[in-house]
């Protein structure tokens, strides 16, 4: 009687319960990947960016917005995108966030908060890859405390008129439309904002060493003026941008899975190949442990984004289990990646393997969408009741 063998790319065989649907996202985003995206994706993280046609292959593929209904996005499931999210993450973080800042910063915000008006002139844009948005949250003095934003809006007649600088925007420049959050006397509120309104400039953030394959921007709102219908009319407070964040931060701990697989697999291909004093370093015991500690990280992150993706689909998913997510797979990844680049030696820090490039882009993962502590401190406060922000 033969033994089961475990597949060395899925250990604990994650993948082999998958429905049709999502083996068929897997199957199409990975292919799609392999073709357009990985032969392309050391050249675009040297040059510091992503091509803008990169939208319209990535809308003909259904990524945008895939897990919203109507308006031309998919509707799927929150598996299938996190699948989807893995599948381009294991090429690029910056990949990732291009798609995740579109679909569940963006599109998602004007899905849940916006007028129908809002919808229908901007979702079947977004969702075909016509049209690109941001999210502009983050200011250079207001980060992990959104709550101390500077930006504001003020009505003057039947308009607003917005001041303020947003910082760190993924897409910033190559924005059709931007969701911007601002102070008001209402409280926090949402503004849609074409790029093209007078007063906006977006200017790009250069000399970046980490997510270098995406674009990002700070926002300069010099007396924008909008008209009424431009607000999101139903939410005031942290309330929205924080409901958005959470979108993000799902794509992002089924992300890292995808870039921890990458590192592993190219560790365990390098070690089976590559030869010193005179066997493969696959033969030398510390090798193996290396390799055994990087299975596990990989597997056991899989297995919290599949739980987590059990939990949002059935409507049950508390945000504090995203922080754990993000918290957990987050850190999972950046040692696999370290680990990995140990494996290479000297070959692990060029562009000719991936490993560093996700490393170093892991780091900005780190820290978007909620840093490592203020993700500690959401469990923490979680389990215990008491809130430590303050």
């Amino acid at each position: 009687m033969s033994v089961k063998q475990a597949d060395p790319h899925d250990f604990l065989g994650i993948d082999a319960g998958l429905g049709d649907t999502e083996r068929d996202v897997r199957d199409a985003v990975r292919a799609y990947a392999r073709e357009e995206l990985t032969p392309h994706i050391a050249d675009w993280y040297e040059n510091g960016g992503l091509p803008r046609e990169l939208a319209s292959g990535l809308g003909k593929l259904g990524l945008f917005g895939m897990h919203l209904e109507g308006y031309g996005c998919a509707g799927l499931s929150a598996l299938a995108y996190g699948i989807a999210c893995r599948e381009l993450e294991a090429v690029d973080s910056g990949l990732r966030s291009y798609v995740s800042v579109q679909g569940s910063l963006a599109m998602f915000a004007i899905h849940h908060w916006g007028t129908e008006e809002h919808r229908t002139e901007w979702l079947p844009r977004m969702a075909a890859g016509e049209a690109l948005g941001c999210f502009g949250l983050t200011e250079p003095d207001s980060g992990s405390d959104p709550g101390s934003m500077r930006t504001t809006a003020r009505r003057e007649g039947s308009d607003w008129v917005l001041n303020g600088t947003k910082m760190w925007i993924t897409n910033g420049t190559l924005a059709d439309v931007a969701v911007v959050w601002a102070n008001t006397e209402e409280g926090v509120r949402g503004f849609v904002v074409p790029t093209d309104t007078p007063g906006f400039t977006a200017n790009e953030v250069r000399h970046k060493l980490s997510l270098r394959a995406s674009i990002t921007a700070e926002l300069v709102l010099e007396n924008v003026r909008l008209p009424e219908s431009a607000a999101f009319p139903d939410v005031r407070g942290l309330k929205g941008p924080l409901s958005c964040l959470n979108e993000a931060r799902f794509g992002i701990l089924w992300g890292v899975v995808g870039a921890a697989r990458s590192c592993y697999e190219s560790a365990l291909d390098y070690a089976k190949t590559r030869e010193q004093f005179g066997k493969p370093l696959a033969a030398f015991q510390l090798t193996q442990r290396k390799l055994a500690d990087m299975l596990v990280e990989v597997n056991r992150s899989a297995l919290v984004a599949r739980q987590l993706s059990t939990l949002k689909d059935a409507g049950d998913l508390a945000p504090s289990q995203v922080s754990f997510g993000k918290f957990a797979n987050v850190r999972s990844a950046i040692e696999v990646a370290r680990s990995a680049r140990t494996v290479l030696g000297a070959n692990g820090i060029t562009l000719e393997y991936p490993v560093m490039r996700h490393m170093n882009n892991l780091e900005t993962v780190l820290t978007y969408e909620g840093t490592e502590e203020v993700h500690a401190l959401s469990l923490g406060a979680a389990v215990t009741g008491v809130q430590a922000f303050r």
